[in-house]
């Protein structure tokens, strides 16, 4: 589903766009957009760095408000009862399709409480090993596992997690069986992987790139779909033989329900603006998240794909929140 936007495409939409801006009524007062995790996390650092541009297109501030807690829950319940104007929005991640997906759950459900305006990138999970195992591949991990079932143990970032979840259709998809250790995020995680309290982990690519890259964690693939930019040469997991495999982190701007047509467009175009500057595709790649290419129809395919896979896993699994 995934694609890099080109920068030729981008352009084109800026400039189709700031012909349109002197006929368009919105935005006539400050924007703001809210994200359900803290100030440093990655869907914070991407928000940000879309606000200056932003504002620069639209012509009115755009405000990054932190509405943290309940998995960003909270902030997206806030959104979901703010006026359906376009003056406030959501940036949703994937841990609100996996909220939405637990059994008898009161989170906000993306699908129907919101309107996409489009997708801005995609992180993909890496998954990585201490190298005191010495596996060189995904088969090596598999035939590990299933020679000790149960004794391979796999971090995460929380109960309900993308790390977490994508260890359990890992498991579902090849037999193994392996134990979770859940941890308070992705640093505590990291770190026990490290040191070896953990053998491996589904991570984020911008939470151990470092350490891939200094040789300290083996990388044995990426979980998107598409190879990763910021590691070309590892393969995905569906290229080594579990079709249909593919996790990450995914943000995309989001509004009420009922928001009318032109200022999503506006948003839209506003955003695409801010995705063909240098800058933010700089920091982008620093943070390890490929920027998405997906207006807000395919946005809207997805995010309903999302909701449907991740609550059969769920429901599979037997997986109930903390």
């Amino acid at each position: 589903m995934s694609r890099t936007i080109p920068f030729v495409i981008l352009a084109a939409a800026f400039f189709m766009g700031a012909a349109a801006h002197a006929q368009s009524t919105f935005p006539l007062h400050p924007i703001k957009i809210l994200t359900g995790f803290p100030a440093g996390s990655a869907t914070d650092v991407a928000a940000r760095a879309l606000s200056g541009p932003m504002a620069q297109q639209l012509g009115q501030p755009v405000i990054i408000e932190n509405r943290t807690g309940a998995a960003s829950n909270i902030a997206a319940a806030a959104v979901a009862a703010a006026p359906a104007d376009g003056y406030t929005v959501f940036v949703a991640t994937i841990a609100n399709t996996i909220n939405a997906a637990f059994p008898g759950s009161h989170s906000v459900d993306l699908v129907s409480a919101f309107t996409p305006i489009m997708m801005i990138g995609s992180v993909p999970n890496v998954l990585v090993a201490n190298p005191a195992l010495h596996l060189r591949s995904l088969d090596d991990l598999i035939r590990l596992a299933k020679a000790q079932p149960g004794k391979l143990t796999y971090a995460s970032s929380g109960i309900g997690t993308s790390p977490h979840l994508s260890g359990v259709l890992f498991s579902t998809l090849t037999g193994v069986q392996m134990s979770h250790v859940p941890y308070r995020g992705s640093t505590p995680a990291v770190t026990d992987l490290l040191s070896g309290q953990v053998q491996i982990m589904f991570s984020p690519a911008s939470s151990v790139l470092q350490y891939i890259r200094a040789h300290r964690l083996d990388a044995l693939a990426v979980t998107s779909a598409r190879r990763a930019s910021v590691l070309p040469d590892l393969p995905t997991i569906d290229e080594l033989g579990l079709k249909g495999f593919e996790t990450s982190v995914w943000y995309g701007l989001v509004v009420p329900v009922g928001t009318p047509r032109e200022p999503i467009e506006r948003i839209a175009m506003a955003t695409r603006f801010s995705l063909a500057s240098n800058e933010v595709q700089s920091l982008f790649k620093a943070q390890g998240i490929e920027i998405v290419d997906a207006g807000a129809e395919e946005f809207a395919r997805y995010l309903r794909s999302e909701a449907s896979k991740w609550s059969a896993v769920i429901r599979e699994a037997d997986i109930h929140p903390e």
